[in-house]
């Protein structure tokens, strides 16, 4: 007599399997978007501090610092710092020079809402090396340094 072995998964093994994926699904995605958002977070810093050693340049130059983000990067006080769309690499944040002055600035990056950083902060850099990073988008509320 034949018996007739079945080789395979059942329906209630496959669902189990299935259930498992979910749950390490469910537990992973919030830790994966936390450590996108600190990752975008610390490009965002490299780059101000990037813009501001060009400001240190232009200084030197000049005497005097650029008070645009937007205009061509010419190395004077009267040219920018050469980001003509004020994003970041990623496109994550915008950046701006909130204050600015012949011996002064302040330099800010502003998450951009549709990227998935929104709720994250604002960061800013002064020209005495001064970091802040500010509880809401808008540079006000709390802060922290960085």
């Amino acid at each position: 007599m034949k018996r007739n072995l079945q080789t395979g998964f059942s329906l209630i093994e496959l669902m189990v399997a299935v259930a498992i994926v979910g749950i390490l699904a469910a537990i992973a995605m919030p830790s994966y978007q936390s450590y996108v958002i600190r990752g975008s977070r610390a490009a965002a810093q490299t780059e101000l501090l990037k813009l501001a050693s060009m400001q240190e340049k232009i200084y030197l130059n000049s005497s005097a610092y650029s008070c645009t983000v937007t205009a061509d990067y010419n190395g004077r006080s009267d040219g920018g710092l050469g980001i003509a769309d004020r994003n970041s690499d990623d496109t994550k944040y915008q950046f701006f020079l909130d204050t600015c002055a012949t011996n002064s600035y302040t330099l800010s990056a502003k998450p951009v809402d549709t990227k998935g950083q929104a709720g994250d902060g604002c960061l800013t850099l002064q020209e005495n090396g001064q970091r802040r990073w500010f509880s809401a988008d808008d540079c006000t509320g709390t802060t922290t340094n960085w």
